[in-house]
């Protein structure tokens, strides 16, 4: 792999060209309309002049979002499942879905289902956010972790239909689906809203979908309240900016926040406030900062992992500026380059790495090292 050096220089290039640019664009645009809310068939006393009005099929229970059952990795284990638990992670980046794409950066329904299809049968198993911040990487012996997040909590992203399920064409419906089809790709994925999650606007509203994706095992987390450029704001207002976006997930009935997305990918002036700070007397100390690319996240164990300033990788193929930056290429080149990407060894509790790479662990991670 090109070294980290090389690939940092021209990280701010990608994210301003790919990403910055792109969003930026896309906030000029018409977004979707508001999701209707359905209405469940009526079931009330059959009158004998009127036919009884049909109910709706069963709905399949959805696929659990719990993590795999652990094993123990001895070196002998690691070995044969040639786990690289300092390897890189693809933490992919989605924004609207279009049945039409208006932007670069919208992917349609069909993509994005052929994407995961594509992940599920190369042995990828999602994660959150969270998890990956932290280091709580569940995945099976010799499988690869990938974390799905999506921007700017889009009507796009989660609906209920009538009955009472994820809508058809979705995030969350295709997660699922795919989930039935490939039982092996556990359904959770990241959502960052904004002040209006999934198009609505009643607090109500949304207390009940932040509640019901929690409920499921989705991660949904801050990004911030009104998507400005962080960069160009004083510390005060970049503070405020998270702070009430972590009120309205307080009034949703979802936990804190431990992951941030930056819009357009713009680290505030201070850094380190992006990460921990307060405003009218709440506090907020997050687990890790995401930016809007360009290339796979170091491991979280890895000494040189920088928390406030985790990498992204925008979901697109290889054309114009994706060329080189975004989910195709990428996924292309960790298949080419299997040793550089992380391997699970199926173990929470150890952190299974070739011996030769043990130099490369974060020191308060050494005592749960188990090279081979």
């Amino acid at each position: 792999m090109r070294n980290s050096a090389s690939l940092t220089r021209v990280i701010g290039v990608a994210n301003i060209v790919v990403v910055t640019v792109a969003i930026a664009a896309l906030l000029l645009l018409p977004t979707a309309g508001e999701p209707t809310p359905g209405k469940a068939a009526a079931v009330g006393t059959v009158q004998p002049s009127k036919k009884a009005e049909v109910q709706p099929e069963p709905q399949p229970d959805l696929p659990s979002g719990e993590p795999p059952p652990p094993v123990t990795a001895t070196p002998e284990f690691a070995r044969q499942v040639k786990a690289n638990e300092l390897g890189l992670v693809p933490v992919i980046m989605y924004h609207r879905i279009m049945k039409k794409r208006l932007a670069s950066i919208d992917r349609t329904p069909s993509q994005i289902r052929q994407e995961l299809e594509k992940l599920a049968r190369q042995g990828y198993v999602p994660i959150t956010a969270k998890e990956f911040a932290t280091g709580d990487i569940r995945v099976p012996a010799g499988k690869f972790p990938v974390v799905l997040t999506f921007d700017d909590g889009h009507a796009s992203h989660f609906a209920l239909d009538g009955a009472g399920m994820p809508k058809k064409d979705t995030a969350v419906r295709i997660i699922y689906d795919v989930a039935r089809k490939y039982p092996s790709f556990r359904p959770v994925a990241t959502f960052w809203i904004n002040s209006q999650p999934f198009g609505l606007r009643n607090q109500s509203d949304q207390a009940k979908a932040v509640r019901w994706l929690t409920e499921h095992g989705f991660e949904v987390a801050n990004h911030t309240w009104g998507h400005p450029n962080l960069a160009v704001l004083p510390k005060k207002k970049v503070q405020e900016q998270i702070v009430r976006l972590e009120r309205l997930l307080k009034k949703s009935g979802a936990p804190p926040s431990e992951t941030l997305a930056l819009p357009f990918g713009s680290m505030p002036h201070l850094k380190k406030i992006a990460r921990k700070g307060s405003w009218g007397g709440i506090s907020y100390d997050l687990a890790g900062v995401f930016l809007a690319g360009a290339e796979p996240s170091l491991s979280p164990y890895a000494k040189k992992f920088d928390r406030g300033a985790i990498q992204r990788i925008q979901s697109n193929g290889k054309k114009g500026e994706c060329r080189k930056w975004c989910s195709q290429y990428w996924l292309e080149w960790l298949n080419k380059h299997p040793g550089e990407r992380f391997v699970s060894d199926g173990d929470p509790e150890r952190i299974s790495i070739p011996r030769k790479t043990r130099g490369n662990i974060t020191p308060k991670r050494i005592g749960q090292v188990n090279a081979y």
